[in-house]
């Protein structure tokens, strides 16, 4: 199975010249890299569509598109303390809510691994608010678009972004047929994703946060997803995985405290692969979200693309002096989640 990239120029022009983590260097610098990857002739490089405003409708509500969209006709305007948006915002966003769905339809109607390459990100907004950097969420507009149209049905999201995806646990917090997993550092941005936030109504279950204290490298995360997901998997049997792909639990990003390598990455999507694998007839489905190390995050999308394609990178495990205190924290979590979701 093949890697399609989704990836448009004009993504760089969202809030270009401000001063800001999310820039359109680090998507440029991610480009050329892969560009110039060993596997680069592996990949094919897609177009994003613009969507109409009923893509976002399906998602968030009226009042708040329309804010977006008048913020960015009257010349931009910050609409929190980190998310800005510029004049071309509104309608780049559309672009990047387009990308998603580009490669969801590429990962259910064609079965090719299928990464969104888009800014900006999406998955700290909810219906009626944009934060972190997100304006519309990508991943969550991508999946309804699908359910609606595309005949599909259940869904797994995965995020491994360093971040909660607060939005995004929001939006599917009462629907059974979405189940957010969601590895993130806690107590950190935005302060949600405790263990006992696990949905809602019909959807009380199909919630399942792992907030992981500071400090968590490799083997502290291979442990949790090896721990964890297998079980959750087989119990929702996914027809499609979704994965908000941030990369800022690298070991060098400026806006985390976590130790991850490209190992640590590219062992994680081995086995949401294999899961794939086993539930899914489809490929896995990507959307970039945060990562602001410009080098930790091409080697991170690499060693990540790399596992899609089953390709030996002959990765190194970053080696560090063992942490008995956060390891024995992980274990505790761990056993938490276990209990709240009855899992064996």
């Amino acid at each position: 199975m093949g890697v399609s990239l989704i990836y448009s120029p004009r993504y760089l022009l969202h809030n270009k010249g401000i001063e800001h983590p999310e820039s359109s260097q680090r998507l440029a610098f991610l480009v050329k890299g892969l560009q110039n990857s060993p596997f680069a002739r592996e990949l094919k490089w897609l177009d994003p569509m613009y969507v109409e405003e009923d893509a976002l409708l399906r998602v968030h509500t009226k009042s708040y598109v329309n804010l977006i969209r008048t913020i960015a006709f009257m010349g931009g305007n910050w609409i929190d303390a980190d998310t800005f948006v510029s004049a071309v915002s509104y309608d780049i966003a559309l672009l990047a809510v387009g990308g998603a769905i580009k490669a969801i339809e590429n990962a259910w109607r064609l079965q090719e691994h299928s990464f969104a390459l888009v800014r900006p990100p999406g998955h700290h907004a909810s219906r009626d608010r944009g934060a972190g950097f997100c304006l519309f969420n990508n991943i969550a507009c991508a999946i309804r678009y699908a359910q609606e149209l595309l005949g599909l049905k259940k869904v797994l999201i995965v995020d491994w972004d360093l971040h909660h995806g607060d939005g995004t646990q929001n939006i599917f917090y009462e629907d059974p047929n979405v189940l957010y997993f969601s590895t993130h550092q806690y107590p950190w941005y935005p302060g949600t994703g405790k263990i006992v936030e696990i949905g809602e109504g019909e959807g009380k279950g199909y919630t399942v946060n792992v907030p992981l204290p500071a400090g968590c490298g490799d083997d502290e995360y291979i442990m949790v997803f090896e721990e964890l997901l297998p079980s959750l998997a087989k119990r929702f049997a996914p027809q499609l995985i979704a994965v908000s792909a941030g990369f800022d639990a690298h070991f060098a990003d400026p806006l985390g405290g976590m130790f991850l390598s490209p190992y640590g990455f590219s062992r994680i999507a081995r086995l949401v692969r294999k899961i794939n694998d086993e539930f899914c007839i489809g490929g896995v489905f990507l959307v970039l979200e945060g990562g602001y190390h410009p080098e930790g995050l091409l080697a991170s999308v690499q060693a990540v693309i790399g596992e899609l394609l089953e390709v030996d990178q002959h990765l190194q495990k970053m080696e560090r002096e063992a942490d008995e205190s956060i390891r024995s924290q992980v274990k505790k979590i761990i056993s938490e989640v276990k209990s709240v979701h009855s899992l064996a």
